[in-house]
């Protein structure tokens, strides 16, 4: 028995990722397929290089797209960079610093946790304790996508490098979105995805190492955990040798390499003005009808948007007839948040004024069908207010 013909529903991706994919992007991916090791693949490779170091703002040498997600970006530099019985320092105030944990330990590290509430931040006093025992690896989320909170990292990073200690951030959601500074910030490694800030499918993670990093992979003892993932093999495909490793994904790093352009074509600083602006529009409009945001004050990111459902609303109601009646996804609350937050993502193309009056418009009739009380209207009144 064939199965039925793929019809996917038009949507509009407002959640916590996928973000809505460009139409040039999805058009690159459509273009024809080559050989991994072909000349013109090649030159592409170079290109998408020289575009994410822009991105990233780095000129490290070892800056690649690894085959992938953001999940396979983080594997990728816990696993080079940690040798079973290191000691690796991990910030968890949501989700995802909890999954480097999983990933550290499972390489053999010995970690410490430094916790704090979700949708707080961190200082370089919270680290202080754990630096003083003197990590080889200190771990970050830059942009916790589960709580939206925006951490600071300049700071972390002097604090970081005055103990000996090696920086790994988490720049999934904030790539694209908000000020990164690789270099500037003396950041070591790096991970993020194609899907949230750079509007395009998932699949491949962009990840940079420092020189200094890359000396902690060259020199290690062991042999790195994952022969997929290990950077001695991958800075051959991926460096002047073009040494063949595994077959690349040949059509994914077509629609990177487009999403690229896009975010140079419009320069990083009105990129991020962009996110920011329509941010703003929406929390006027939630403020409007009475949401409140869940993130520590100062730290909100503008791309993720972690927001308090109001009290006696139904959470999965309101989700789904907005999926099903408006096509709008947005995000559910995870593990501490569950039940208790809505995600809105406005990241990379899904970051537009339309998308932002068509969400508050919809919410306004959701919520009204389930009796809450706010003035109709003021919303979509007070995001516009913030566009004149």
């Amino acid at each position: 028995m064939i199965a039925p013909e793929l019809h996917p529903p038009v949507r509009l991706l407002m959640g916590p990722g996928p973000s809505d994919t460009h139409p040039r992007v999805l058009q690159a991916l459509a273009k024809g397929t080559v050989g991994h090791l072909d000349p013109f693949y090649l030159e592409t490779m170079n290109g998408l290089q020289d575009m994410l170091r822009q991105v990233f703002r780095t000129q490290n040498p070892m800056t690649m797209a690894i085959s992938g997600t953001g999940s396979a970006g983080m594997e990728a530099t816990v696993v080079n960079l940690i040798e079973p019985g290191d000691a690796m320092v991990v910030c968890v105030n949501g989700v995802f610093g909890g999954r480097m944990v999983d990933v550290a330990e499972r390489a053999g590290a010995k970690v410490t946790k430094v916790e704090k509430p979700w949708g707080h931040v961190f200082t370089p006093e919270d680290l202080a304790p754990a630096l003083a025992s003197k990590p080889k690896v200190v771990g970050i989320v830059m942009a916790e996508t589960s709580t939206g909170a925006h951490q600071p990292i300049e700071a972390i990073s002097k604090a970081v490098h005055e103990a000996g200690a090696l920086l790994l951030v988490d720049a999934v959601t904030a790539l694209g979105g908000v000020p990164l500074e690789v270099d500037a910030w003396n950041i070591d490694a790096i991970y993020s995805g194609t899907q949230k800030c750079l509007s395009c499918p998932p699949g491949l993670s962009p990840v940079s190492f420092s020189p200094r990093a890359m000396e902690v992979v060259m020199s290690r003892k062991t042999k790195v955990q994952s022969w997929y993932l290990d950077v001695s093999m991958l800075a051959n495909y991926w460096g002047q040798n073009r040494v063949y490793h595994h077959t690349g994904p040949i059509n994914m790093t077509y629609g990177l390499y487009e999403a690229l352009r896009l975010i140079l074509e419009e320069g990083l600083e009105n990129c991020f003005a962009r996110h920011k602006k329509n941010h703003e529009a929406l929390r006027a409009g939630l403020a409007a009808i009475g949401i409140r945001y869940s993130t520590q004050e100062g730290h909100i990111l503008p791309q993720l948007n972690a927001v308090h459902i109001p009290e006696g609303v139904d959470d999965a109601k309101v989700r789904s007839t907005l999926l099903t009646r408006f096509g709008i996804e947005i995000g559910a609350g995870l593990g501490a948040f569950k039940g208790k937050v809505w995600r809105i993502g406005l990241m990379g193309y899904g970051s537009r004024q339309a998308n932002v009056l068509l969400f508050l418009s919809a919410l306004e009739q959701v919520l009204a069908e389930q009796d809450y009380l706010f003035q109709h209207g003021s919303s979509v009144a007070a995001a516009n207010d913030t566009y004149v």
